[in-house]
This record gives C-alpha cells, structure tokens and sequence, in this order.
C-alpha cells in the first residue's frame, strides 16, 4: 500500500479497534475510528476515505445501515464488511449494499490489509461453490429467517418450529466452515 492512505474504521469493540489501528497504522494508514453508527455519519462527510472497514454488528445497530451511504459519499473507497457472525445471507446483502469484501473474524492484518486491496479472486468464488455440510445449511437457514423477522429471536423460534432456547443455543455456537 502507498503512503497518505487513510481508512474510517466504524467498530464498537474498542479493543480490537484500537489493536487494529495500532497495526494499521504502522503500514502507513491513518485510521479514523468511530464506535457507533452515528458517530461514522457525523464523521465521515469531511474525510477523503482510500478504506472504510465496517463492523456488521455495532451493539444495537447494523454496519449495513450506513453502507449505502458510506459508497454514495466516498465511491472510490474499498469498503470491507469485518464481522464475528458471517453467513452467506448478510455477505450477499452487504456486497449488494456496496460493500467491496467481506471477511469473517477472527481475521489477521495481513488478511484485512489483502481484502482491502484485491477483489475476491476466482479461487474465492470457486470456493464458495463447494457444496456445504447440514450444519451450515441449517445455520445459514437460521440466520435468513432471522434476517426476515428483523433480529428477533421469539419470533424466528416460532417461524422455524422450534423452542426459543434451543434457537439461541444454535446462535451461540460459531458456524461450521464449511
């Protein structure tokens, strides 16, 4: 990466965003870290943003809320989607948000720093078209009825048959990879 790049990073776990920047800013980027989505709003209309990394949850708010407006004001900028609960579901709206990448945590710098600059490589989509096992299938089925009824659990548990406990037991374990 070249000198004077400078990158708006919207990220409510402040430890990892302060970890972050530290690392980033020993590749020659300014980081502008914003812990909520208001704050990214106010802030980010007086900076000329090369990178913008966008955390999908931030507390009660959703990173995609201000992806559109991120892309409109800043459209030369690479925007990455970094989150702790990736699935397929919020991958394809945030690329169809305008998002450029999207990238599971936990993620390195050098993984970061590489979705930033390239755009997803044929090997990627080829990836993507492995078949999945019943354990993703039935996470990511989860994760689009959750998308559906808005983040509420009681009402997914009940679209989807199943005890409202159970459910949230499914939500806590990590995804499988494939």
């Amino acid at each position: 990466m070249s000198e004077n790049k400078q990158l708006l990073l919207v990220e409510d776990d402040e430890v990892f965003a302060q970890v972050l920047s530290r690392s980033l800013s020993t590749k020659a980027i300014s980081v502008v870290v914003c812990h909520s989505v208001e704050e990214a709003k106010q802030r980010h209309q007086t900076l000329q943003l090369d990178y913008i990394i966008l955390d999908l949850f931030l507390g009660d708010d959703s990173g995609l809320s201000i992806l559109t407006e991120l892309r409109e004001h800043h459209p030369s900028s690479n925007i990455l989607v970094l989150t702790g609960y990736a699935s397929i579901a919020t991958t394809v709206q945030a690329i169809k948000l305008g998002a450029d990448n999207y990238l599971p945590k936990p993620a390195t710098t050098k993984q970061i720093l590489q979705a930033l600059e390239e755009a997803p490589t044929a090997t990627d989509k080829e990836h993507e078209a492995e078949p999945l096992s019943v354990d993703r299938l039935e996470w990511e089925h989860i994760q689009t009825v959750l998308a559906q009824h808005e983040g509420n659990v009681s009402a997914t548990a009940r679209a989807l048959g199943m005890h409202r406990r159970t459910l949230q037991r499914k939500l806590a374990k990590k995804p499988s990879k494939k």
